[in-house]
């Protein structure tokens, strides 16, 4: 079992996770307004294809008007994403209450620091409910007054917004992915319900699984143990699983769940561990089939890029250099962090969880 904190895999998972959310999020708008195959037919046009570095910003197109500073050679920053304000008060949350911390706990942080219009599906349906039912004064202790799971009871709650706010619980529980999948569940609870939380253990567990396994395909059979075995979530990782290298895999994972959402958490999470698997080695071609792939194209490339940098392999400067450790995020009070800062809080917290 993992018992040292490795600084060095810590950095590169925020580095992984901030670049590939920083690749993906340019392409989002066109699986929106477009659908899941848009992203592919962007690149192949802009000449992008296969995705190795930031997206190009075609001038006049969607990707240009939209997100113009994510976008190759106009960088100099991370921009503000729902991928890295998650993970941020994933942090938060363990820095104030520990590794004991409640839903109620995750619903008082969220009420704290989360603005509405940085929400999103099952997030911003739980806030809202968050917002008419919590006391006056819920974000600064007051008890809730009623069970903020019932926030989950609502249209997307197997949709993917758990499973990308929860791999930091595996980033600081290194080798003991059944903490990581525990912890994950009751961060999940207050949005999402079923496939949504599966998902969520999933994911974190796989992130404390990594450090001390021989291959990403080994790391996600130990998570798979966390999660329940006939769920959709585990159907989705063994195809996954099933596809890595296959190059037709986002063709096949469509196919194979042609009524799916584009954001919904079981399609996504079988693109995140195809990718995964599938750049077991490179950096850059797992999180850039990734969200060449579509469907939810920022979540996923920082999902895979966190997780490939729990390896603890550099990231490559390319994907680093333009933004500079420069992370700008949507939370109340906070604005801008860096990323050593970053570094610094998280590998504190998991060597307090680790002596605990």
């Amino acid at each position: 079992m993992v018992s040292r904190i490795d600084e060095a895999r810590i950095r590169s998972a925020w580095l992984g996770r901030v670049s590939g959310c920083q690749l993906g999020k340019p392409l989002e708008a066109l699986t929106v307004l477009r659908g899941p195959g848009a992203p592919r037919e962007y690149l192949r046009e802009a000449g992008a294809l296969p995705l190795r570095d930031y997206v190009p910003a075609v001038p006049g197109s969607i990707v240009e008007a939209l997100s113009a500073r994510c976008c190759r050679g106009r960088m100099t920053r991370a921009e503000p994403d729902d991928d890295l304000n998650y993970t941020v008060l994933s942090l938060l949350v363990l820095e104030e209450r520990g590794a004991d911390f409640t839903t109620e706990d995750v619903a008082r942080a969220w009420f704290r620091h989360l603005p509405a219009g940085a929400t999103f599906t099952a997030e911003r349906e739980a806030l809202a409910r968050l917002a008419t039912r919590a006391p006056e004064h819920f974000g600064f202790g007051e008890a809730a007054g009623f069970d903020v799971t019932e926030c989950a009871s609502q249209t997307y709650g197997e949709w993917i917004g758990a499973q990308i706010r929860t791999d930091l619980f595996g980033w600081v529980r290194p080798g003991r992915p059944r903490l990581a999948a525990e912890m994950a569940r009751r961060d999940a609870a207050l949005s999402h319900r079923g496939d949504g939380i599966e998902a969520a253990a999933f994911v974190a567990a796989l992130a404390a699984a990594i450090p001390e396994a021989a291959t990403f395909d080994a790391a996600a059979g130990a998570a798979l143990e966390t999660i329940t075995p006939r769920s959709g979530a585990a159907a989705a990782v063994a195809l996954g699983r099933s596809l890595a290298g296959d190059t037709d895999a986002p063709d096949k994972i469509a196919a194979r769940y042609p009524d799916h959402p584009w954001a919904h958490a079981c399609n996504n999470l079988a693109l995140v561990v195809w990718g995964l698997l599938s750049g077991e080695s490179d950096f850059a071609r797992a999180v850039g089939d990734t969200v060449a792939a579509g469907f939810d194209t920022d979540c996923n490339g920082a999902t895979v890029g966190g997780l490939w940098g729990l390896s603890g392999r550099p990231v490559p400067q390319r994907f680093t250099d333009p933004w500079q450790g420069r992370v700008a995020v949507t939370l109340a009070g906070i604005g801008e962090l860096h990323v050593d800062d970053l570094v610094t809080r998280t590998c504190a917290v998991a060597r307090r969880l680790a002596a605990a």
